[in-house]
C-alpha cells in the first residue's frame, strides 16, 4: 500500500441519529466540537446526524418525514396568499 494516503487524525467517533435516537461507534477523521460518553464509559467525539440508515425510508421501508428546520411551514406561510394556493 502507498504510504501517507490516510489522514493522521483517524480516530473512534460516535455518530448519533437524533431522529430515531440511535448511535454507532466507528472510525472517522471528521472534525467535531461535541463529545459524548459511550456505553464503555469513555468519551468520544460526537457527530450529529439528521438521517442515517436507521431512519431513512429506503432502509426502513417506512415513510417518515423529518422536518427539523420547519421548511414546510415556512413555504406554506410564504405562498398561502398567492394565486397558486388552493
Amino acid at each position: 500500500m502507498k504510504k501517507d494516503t490516510h489522514p493522521e487524525s483517524y480516530r473512534l467517533v460516535v455518530f448519533k441519529d437524533f431522529s430515531v435516537d440511535e448511535s454507532f461507534l466507528t472510525r472517522s477523521c471528521v472534525a467535531t466540537k461535541d463529545s459524548i460518553t459511550w456505553e464503555d464509559g469513555k468519551e468520544y467525539p460526537l457527530v450529529k446526524l439528521e438521517i442515517s440508515n436507521r431512519s431513512h425510508p429506503f432502509f426502513t421501508g417506512k415513510m417518515k418525514f423529518v422536518d427539523t428546520a420547519g421548511r414546510i411551514d415556512k413555504f406554506n406561510k410564504k405562498f398561502a396568499n398567492s394565486k397558486f394556493a388552493k
